[in-house]
């Protein structure tokens, strides 16, 4: 396969990874906060002649409606600030995925990670505001725990869910901090470094606010 068709130029900023699915079972997801509405406009367009299953993730104001002039009746969640064409995601395979979100603030995120690994192609669930704060909120699921193949647990302030979640369940958790918090957080460092630290074997971290990567990690997981 030569470069011109593992690619696709559009204008002189981007490059279009139409050999992703080949290569590594998975589609192309375009970053857009740091984009223009121009940028924006111009990957869909090129997205839409590809016939490619393309996300878009970290959505600012007015991608969306840009993405949208172009691809209509994408799949768009404005809170999660994610886009994905075409809108039906694949038929679901291997092991449940269960996204875990400590507290409503950290919604956005989790929903982020859940709409990634559905749009990869797997079953995906998620259980909201269950913060240790409130500790019988989240054992009242504990069954719906054990039976995920996969949990992502999205938690901000203290961070401290995913090494709870990791001592009730035998599946691997994909931890991810949120920058949600008071000051002494710093951004969602706080959070991350408890969940680095933590004491509950089988416990994975991805980087502050990434539900993309860990909804994609989570993916990969569960095929597996």
């Amino acid at each position: 396969m030569s470069e011109q068709e593992r690619t696709k130029q559009v204008g002189d900023f981007a490059r279009l990874d139409l050999d992703r699915v080949r290569r590594r079972g998975y589609p192309e997801a375009i970053y857009c906060e740091s984009k223009t509405l121009e940028q924006i406009s111009a990957i869909a367009a090129a997205v839409k002649d590809s016939a490619q299953t393309t996300l878009f993730t970290r959505l600012l104001d007015g991608h969306a409606e840009a993405a949208l002039k172009v691809l209509p009746g994408a799949f768009h969640d404005p809170g999660a600030r994610f886009l994905a064409w075409p809108p039906e995601a694949p038929e679901p395979s291997g092991v449940d995925i269960l996204v875990v979100c400590a507290g409503t603030s950290d919604l956005p995120v989790a929903r982020e990670a859940m709409h990634t690994a559905r749009y990869l192609g797997r079953s995906v669930d998620l259980l909201a505001d269950v913060g240790v704060a409130g500790i019988h909120r989240l054992l009242a699921h504990e069954q719906r725990l054990k039976a995920a193949g996969v949990v992502v647990v999205v938690a901000g302030m203290d961070g401290a869910l995913p090494s709870v979640v990791g001592g009730l369940v035998s599946a691997p958790v994909v931890a991810v901090p949120t920058s949600v918090g008071y000051g002494a957080g710093s951004g969602g460092v706080a959070p991350l470094l408890t969940m680095l630290n933590s004491c509950a074997p089988g416990v994975g971290v991805v980087n502050i606010d990434n539900g993309y990567g860990a909804g994609h990690l989570a993916a990969q997981i569960a095929a597996r």
